[in-house]
């Protein structure tokens, strides 16, 4: 068997065992093994082979990896859909109890409850929104 093709089957490998460990270090290894089975099928004799999977693996696994896992690890940066309402202050359109009501959160209006059940929230005040659940704005009033 060809030897550019036995590093086509490490790359394969570990790219498979890299979907399983989500770690970085085995990806960077099938990207190496990928740029051996290159200089493999180009003819380089194995002991090359060797140093250039080497001199990659290193590489990668050194400078690569940690750029890699920084930006992995970022937390997100803005929020969306429903999730960036959570925060935001509404004005009451209609009463608003434990039971329902109306709120306007930045000019749609939405079912809402009260984040307290006990609370009766007049129409007019303006409140947080503590979360969403569903259509409906759970919702505390401001002091």
């Amino acid at each position: 068997m060809d030897l550019s093709v036995i590093w086509l089957i490490i790359a394969a490998v570990l790219a498979v065992a890299e979907i399983f460990t989500l770690t970085a270090a085995l990806g960077m290894l099938s990207v190496a093994a990928l740029v051996t089975a290159g200089s493999a099928a180009v003819g380089l004799p194995l002991p090359f082979q060797f140093l250039v999977f080497t001199v990659v693996a290193t590489v990668t696994v050194l400078f690569v990896r940690p750029i890699a896992l920084r930006h992995v690890r970022q937390p997100q940066a803005a929020r969306f859909g429903v999730d960036a309402l959570v925060g935001r202050a509404a004005y009451v359109v209609s009463e608003v109890t434990g039971l329902g009501g109306r709120v306007r959160i930045d000019g749609e209006e939405w079912t809402a409850r009260a984040y307290d059940e006990t609370l009766v929230i007049p129409a007019g005040k303006t409140v947080d929104v503590m979360e969403i659940s569903g259509a409906t704005a759970i919702v505390y009033p401001r002091d």
